[in-house]
């Protein structure tokens, strides 16, 4: 329910005009593999096979678009696509077609009816299906992605045959292709990274253990201290009992106790500890209400190991 609150306010604000783009240097190379690290799990429970096909060369791997939006269009995607796919595969992927980028998401799923695949994109609609009851969802997510695609200068379609399975298509502007940083800048940047985060002591309030798993994964090379709470009130008891510690990436959305109100009681007795709201709830209020509460800064999910480091170099002192 409150996805789906969220979803019709972010159409809300996108039909009044109040959404707006916020263009940055994005490694679209690095985004896919992030979606594949965060969406496997999921497919591996369901027995499904998860493919990445990317064929953007890495010198050709950055652009300038909105990183949050982008993430968001190909997240939804995939996400529909394992949800009405039962056995076979997904696959997705991205390649460089003359002034553009496209993406593409194929699935071996339930597929959409001839007449209905205009239909897919608009508000609170769905592909025809016998047992509605079996698929759970707003229907918002196309009609989202749509939007997002058009406000980045690009345009999405499909190709569907029912029982063999769909293909979503978009593709956004790549004239503003920049190109890759040279290898001793990154090697650089990887080093001072590594010095910075070194043995630091971070705690992941998650109670999505595929989530907390990841989390662990982009974390790892940096030689850090993990502590792992799975709600809110445990986040309050390890940072009571641990003073130390140095980051605590909060989820928002967590049973017993959420994010805010943890923030706001740790916040009472430590005003030193960086800490970084977590939401797949990605909106202008959450970022709002997370400042509020007294986070530092905000990161949506699924999370960009680039972002989320990026993010802590801003902000650790």
């Amino acid at each position: 329910m409150l996805h789906t609150v969220n979803s019709l306010m972010d159409i809300s604000m996108i039909e009044s005009g109040q959404m707006k783009v916020s263009i940055s240097k994005t490694n679209i190379v690095d985004q896919c593999n992030s979606l594949f690290k965060f969406f496997k799990p999921e497919a591996n429970k369901k027995g499904l096979q998860l493919i990445l096909k990317n064929e953007i060369p890495q010198i050709y791997s950055w652009v300038e678009t909105d990183s949050e939006k982008l993430y968001a269009i190909l997240s939804n995607l995939i996400k529909n696509a394992i949800k009405y796919t039962h056995k076979g595969k997904v696959e997705f992927g991205c390649h460089k077609k003359q002034d553009k980028t496209e993406f593409y998401v194929k699935d071996t799923g339930i597929g959409i009816p001839g007449d209905r695949k205009t239909a897919v994109f608009d508000r609170l609609v769905q592909a025809d299906i016998e047992d509605r009851a079996a698929y759970e969802g707003s229907g918002l997510g196309l009609s989202i992605s749509k939007a997002y695609v058009k406000m980045l200068g690009g345009r999405i379609w499909l190709e569907s045959e029912e029982n063999i399975g769909s293909t979503f298509f978009f593709s956004i502007p790549a004239n503003k292709i920049i190109k890759n940083k040279d290898t001793n800048g990154d090697t650089k940047n990887s080093s001072k990274h590594s010095k910075v985060l070194n043995k630091l002591k971070i705690l992941i309030a998650e109670d999505e253990i595929f989530a907390f798993e990841y989390l662990k994964i982009i974390l790892k090379p940096y030689n850090t201290e993990i502590f792992h709470a799975k709600n809110g009130l445990e986040a309050v008891e390890l940072s009571k009992n641990n003073p130390d510690i140095d980051i605590i990436l909060m989820d928002i959305k967590m049973p017993v106790m959420d994010g805010y109100d943890a923030t706001k009681i740790i916040r009472k007795t430590n005003k030193e500890v960086l800490i970084i709201a977590q939401t797949a709830y990605a909106q202008s209020k959450d970022r709002k209400l997370s400042k509020e509460a007294g986070c530092n800064d905000y990161i949506s999910k699924p999370i960009d190991k680039d972002v989320l480091i990026n993010m802590i170099m801003a902000n650790i002192k």
